[in-house]
């Protein structure tokens, strides 16, 4: 993807790419395109810098991401980022959007048809804080790389 910007670091003369983002403007097809960026980010840290990333890991973050940003494309119009940041063993997926409204879980109910995002992103994720910014609200998930922990 050309639109997304990676930030490349070091470590141990490697070029580990660290931190990625993607801007989520425009149709629903932006779903798609993030779990697409979100699975190459997770790859090119695996095959190309050494990064201990399990195949799990790939599969839990692609539906993570899937989750957020159509969240983010259904009831937080205007901007958003997606942000995805390596730092040892953890992955961070980060989601900025201009909405102030602060998603929440509801209790699980097997009748209710819809509106299990966030259900699911607790689920998966080891840690999903939310939190409101100047303009928005931050949508914060860790996942651990080598697939234990969640």
């Amino acid at each position: 993807m050309d639109e997304a910007s990676e930030v490349n670091g070091g470590r141990s003369g490697s070029a580990l790419p660290l931190e990625t983002s993607f801007p989520l403007e425009g149709d629903d097809s932006r779903i798609a395109q993030a779990r697409h960026v979100a699975t190459a980010f997770l790859v090119k840290a695996r095959d190309h810098a050494g990064v201990p990333v399990a195949q799990a890991t790939v599969e839990i973050v692609q539906l993570i991401v899937s989750e957020l940003v159509t969240n983010v494309r259904k009831y937080a119009p205007g901007p958003a980022l997606l942000t995805l940041r390596i730092q040892e063993t953890l992955l961070t997926i980060e989601l900025w959007d201009s909405s102030p409204v602060v998603p929440a879980a509801k209790a699980p109910n097997p009748e209710r048809v819809g509106q299990h995002g966030m259900e699911i992103v607790a689920a998966l994720a080891q840690t999903l804080t939310v939190e409101p910014t100047s303009g928005g609200k931050r949508i914060t998930a860790h996942v651990a790389l080598d697939g234990g922990g969640s």
